[in-house]
Formats: structure tokens, sequence, C-alpha cells
């Protein structure tokens, strides 16, 4: 236990776990035990963090004046935000009448609560994946950098393969840089430090590859921290970092950088110019005409708070993206984003990336890729390998749906029927997709956001045919299409109530009546049906415009339902099944206005009929 003690009084939570573990493992009981060695399991292992710590209070209420901080704090971490609001508020009587900072800073963490409770019940339709075990370790991995092709990849930790596993004075190991190279099946190869290339002895950090990757900017512990950066060998080595400028580096902490393509802009992060509070701001500095850079200029207070701002990083679109222990953080560092405004020569309200993005706990180093369709991120969030991993960010694109709808008793495709996609966004939301089958085909085609189930609703006039349920997978580009057809119980009395929409109009020239080549595509699908669905009959019903007299008219309707009514026997369809009528001019679709409302109307209509029962005089036909 004073072994323990010891380690944890240096900071060095990890070996004095090992200690706690000791005891513990002897005494099961033993609520120091287990409320020292939950604190320090706070920092890389959440959930034995929260047994442990609750544990001990249910032991021992009155273990440590500060248990119900530590209650707050790992509720939170958990998730468990209720629960973190009333252990904060039980604590807030304890802390002690001079305490100012204690006092001001449990009220921000109550904040945070309610913060994150509000994104998480909010969440955003992203996917975010663990770089694997490969990349990430139980120790800590973070500042991903990704090549202009994203098959070199830099990153920084300080797992045991670190500058010759040498440990810092917190008892975790020196961070170091590291590379990999993508092989197949968006695997990595196993990383190589760069300690040596780097003449490192110190924390060492990747920041950015610029200048056609020839260059890295990083960071390195040395002068209280600097931003340097090292050029690229022929044979793809790193040299011995430089100093990136005394107009950058100061006697204060500088963090992380950003340079801006063409070279002439950088953001960084430094506590030089905050040195009351100590906290990281966000600057920006010019390239000179010698190529050195600038006196920094504040990014203005939009960005910066009073805490940590860091990890300043502009994508191409103009959107700048960074980490922020301030603003409406969800506790710790939360990826943030703005949009500078040209006119107004000021940046937007930073806007929060909300659930999944940002987690309860520190999130940092927001990166896209060099297309910018996926993001890479560190964050240590529940269920990582141990600390701080590496991710990556998707956000869920559509997918198009193609297909046909099919009836269950003869596998005929049915037009004119409404398919209802019916699911929810990431924060429940409820989302909806409607299209109709083509009369030609009964083909369908809908774009639905992916990755969740949706109720789907079939239904044809009005009437509902059935409710099926369909999962679209996940789509993390947008090119996706998945085919789905469906079948489902539409009879062919269904189908002969349904009426003439099951049949497309076909048209004429003016004063003709022979059959143009798309309707007798047309009435090659009509035989076709009629041939699957004996029981339905069809009256063929001929058109014209208001041109030419009635008498006229009446005889030219009949030769076009006449044309069509001869081709469908000669497809096989027998006449028994087959009556036409001819309307002349009396039934426009629309007004005779215009050559083009006149070409409507020079039509034959297919009307489904029923047949009439056996031995009944057939009164429908007015002209056979």
């Amino acid at each position: 236990m004073r072994s323990g003690n010891k380690l944890f009084d240096r900071e060095n939570y990890r070996q004095a776990a090992t200690y706690y573990e000791r005891v513990i493992a002897n005494d099961p009981n033993n609520a120091e035990a287990l409320y020292l060695a939950g604190v320090s399991y706070v920092t890389f292992d959440k959930e034995k963090s929260m047994d442990y710590i609750t544990r001990a209070y249910t032991l021992k209420p009155n273990i440590d004046r500060d248990i119900e901080y530590w209650l707050g704090r790992i509720n939170h971490l958990n998730y468990r935000f209720d629960d973190a609001i009333r252990y904060y508020e039980l604590y807030q009587p304890k802390i002690r009448r001079r305490d100012d900072a204690r006092r001001d800073e449990v009220a921000l963490l109550i904040q945070h609560s309610k913060n994150a409770k509000r994104e998480v019940a909010n969440p955003k339709d992203v996917f975010v994946k663990n770089l694997g075990g490969t990349i990430n370790s139980s120790y800590s991995e973070h500042s991903p950098v990704i090549s202009s092709d994203e098959k070199y990849l830099l990153f920084t930790s300080r797992s045991e393969a670190a500058s010759g596993s040498r440990r810092a004075p917190d008892g975790e190991f020196y961070e170091d840089i590291f590379e990999t190279r993508k092989i197949e099946n968006d695997g990595w190869e196993e990383p190589r430090s760069l300690a040596g290339s780097l003449s490192s002895t110190v924390h060492d950090a990747s920041i950015q590859l610029f200048d056609n990757d020839t260059k890295m900017l990083l960071y390195r512990s040395q002068n209280n921290g600097d931003i340097m950066y090292s050029e690229r060998a022929s044979d793809g080595s790193w040299g011995v970092p430089v100093s990136i400028g005394d107009k950058i580096n100061t006697r204060d902490f500088e963090s992380d950088a950003y340079i801006t393509p063409d070279g002439q802009t950088l953001y960084f992060s430094t506590s030089h110019f905050s040195e009351e509070r100590g906290d990281l701001d966000i600057y920006v500095s010019k390239r000179q005409s010698n190529g050195q850079w600038g006196e920094p200029q504040s990014i203005g207070n939009t960005i910066n708070t009073d805490f940590d701002d860091d990890s300043p990083y502009l994508a191409e679109d103009g959107t700048l993206y960074f980490a922020s222990r301030g603003h409406n953080t969800m506790g710790g560092y939360d990826i943030f984003s703005a949009k500078f405004d040209s006119v107004a020569k000021r940046w937007s309200r930073p806007v929060n990336l909300g659930s999944p993005v940002n987690t309860p706990d520190d999130d940092t180093y927001y990166r896209l890729s060099p297309d910018g369709s996926y993001a890479y991120l560190s964050s240590y969030r529940i269920g990582g390998y141990g600390e701080k991993d590496i991710y990556t960010i998707n956000y869920i694109r559509n997918v198009r749906l193609v297909g046909q709808v099919f009836s269950l008793p003869d596998s005929l495709a049915i037009p004119g029927v409404e398919l209802i996609f019916s699911g929810t966004q990431a924060d429940r939301r409820p989302i909806s997709y409607r299209d109709i089958t083509r009369p030609d085909s009964g083909n369908y085609e809908v774009t639905v956001l992916s990755g969740r189930n949706y109720q789907v609703q079939v239904s044809k006039d009005g009437k509902n045919i059935t409710t099926q349920e369909f999962e679209v997978p996940m789509a993390l580009n947008d090119t996706t299409s998945i085919t789905k057809n469906f079948y489902v119980p539409y009879t062919d009395t269904t189908r002969a109530v349904a009426g003439a929409d099951r049949f497309q109009k076909i048209y004429y020239d003016t004063d003709k009546y022979y059959l143009r080549p798309e309707s007798i595509k047309e009435l090659d699908n009509i035989a076709r049906i009629l041939k699957a669905n004996p029981t339905i009959n069809l009256s063929i019903e001929g058109h014209c415009d208001s041109r030419a007299s009635d008498e006229y008219n009446m005889e030219l309707g009949d030769n076009r339902a006449e044309a069509a009514y001869n081709y469908l026997i000669k497809q096989g369809i027998s006449p028994q099944r087959l009556v036409t009528v001819s309307y002349g001019e009396r039934r426009p679709a629309v007004p005779n206005t215009s050559a083009e409302n006149m070409q409507l109307n020079r039509r034959t209509e297919f009307r489904v009929i029923e047949r009439q029962p056996e031995g009944t005089n057939n009164t429908t036909n007015p002209t056979r």
C-alpha cells in the first residue's frame, strides 16, 4: 500500500494501480485500495475505475472528502450523466469555503454533463472505427498524419516500443513518432519508431506532412514544448528536426500547428500570450518575404476561450477544425468547427461536432483524409485498447435502392405500386422515402440513408398490400447501389380491379392509325400480362383530337382501336377477351388548345374489365 501511495503521489498512476491490485487480491474489501486504484484507473480504464470507486463508496462512504467528486467524474466518463450531476451536487457543500477554483470547476463539470447528455441524445449519423491493434495499444496513440496518397501514416505512441522503452517521470514511456504503410484490406504494416532518425531523447509527436510530403511538422518537449520540422531524404529517412522559428517558439508551451497548402499561413497553439491563465490559444502567423514566419496574431475570441484551444486544422473548403476544452464541450477536449466570413471578417460561432465524434473524455487531432471523405481522430473512448486510440470517422452515406415489386401468385411485376420506406436517423428523428413503380416495368428507384432498418409499406390505389422490414447495410460512399425486389400478396382479382393504370396509352400521328415502334413495345407488354392473367379482359378505346368532323373522328378512333386489337390477336390473345370502342373526339384527355395537347388526345387507352360469368351476354361491346 505504501509503494502504491508513493507512486500515486508522483502521478505514476499506471504503476501505482499494480500495487493496489496486490492489496485488493489479498483483501477484496479494502476500501482505501479500491478507491485509490479506481482514481488511478480513470486515465486508462474507465470501466474498472467505475467499479472500484463505486465499491469503495459502498464500503466506506467517507473514505475521502473528494470521493463524490470522483464518482461524478467517472459516472460522467461512463455516460451516466444524471448520476454524475447528482454526485457533483452532493460534493458541492463539502468544498472548502475558500476553494473558489474547485467550486468553479465543479459547476463547470455539471454543465459538461448537461452538454454531454444533450449531445448523446441527439447523435449524428457517423461511423467511428478503431484503427486496430497494429496501430493502437494499451498506451496512448494520437496525432495521426496521413500522406497525400493515403498509404503512409505517421502517428505518436507511448507504447513500450517507444524510445527504447525508456520511461518518463510519470511512469509512462516517452512518446515517439512511428511510421507505417497501408497494406491490402485496409491493414497496416508493423509500425517503426522514428526516434533514431529524429535523434530523440524526449517526447516527440507528429503534427503534419507538408511540401508534397517532403517535410514533417512535429512537436518536441524541449524548452517547455516547441514546434519543429524535419526534412525527408531521398532514401525516405527523416532528418534531425530544427525549430520552425523564434517568432513561433517561445519559452512557453507550443503544442500543435498547421501550415496551409500554399505554405503561406501557419495556425498554431501556444500558452505564451495567456501567461496569467496558462491555457492554450490559437494564433496565426504569415510567412514573410524572407521565408521566416511573421509576428503571430490571435485568431480571435470567437475561437479562443479561457480554456485550452488546440490542434488547429484548416480544411480545403475553409472550415477550421480545432479541439477545445471551452465552448459547449461534452467534457475534456471536443472537436469544433467554424467558418470564416470574408465579408464580416470574422469567424462564425464554433459548432460542436457532436456525438459520436465527441465523447465525455478527450477527443483531439481531427484531420480529414486527402479526398475529404473521412477523417482521423485521436480519442479516449470506451471500447478502445487503452488510453487514447486513433480512429477513423466516416459520415454514413445514402444508397440507391432499385428493384421491382412482384405478385406472389404469378411473379409478375406490378406497376403503380407505392413504396414508403420509414426509418429513423441516429438521433431517432423519423425519416421517410417514397417512390411508385413505373407503369412500363414495375421498377422503382429511391435514395435512402444507409445503415438502418426500414419499415416498407407497399400499397396500391391507396390500399395497403403488405408491410415488410428491410435492413439497408451501411455505406461509406455515395456510389453504392443495392437491388431489392419485393414479393407481395397481390392477386389476379386485385389486379383486375386495379384498372387501366396497369397499361400505358399509345399515341398516333395526325389523321393516322398505324402503330409507332413505342406503341408496339407497349402492346407486347400488354400481351405478356394478358397471357399471364387469363381472368383479365380488355376494353380497347380509340380517341382523336378535335380536328375534322365528329363522324370522321368516330371512324378514325375505331380504326385506332382496331389497329391495337388486331396486333394483340396476332400475339395470341383470344378475341373473346377483347372489345373495341371509339369515342372520337368526345373524351379529350386535355383541352385541344395546342399542338402538344392534340398529340395527347390522339390515343388508344386500355381499360381492364372483369370477365363476365359464362352464359351471360356481353353487352359492354358496342362494335363486336
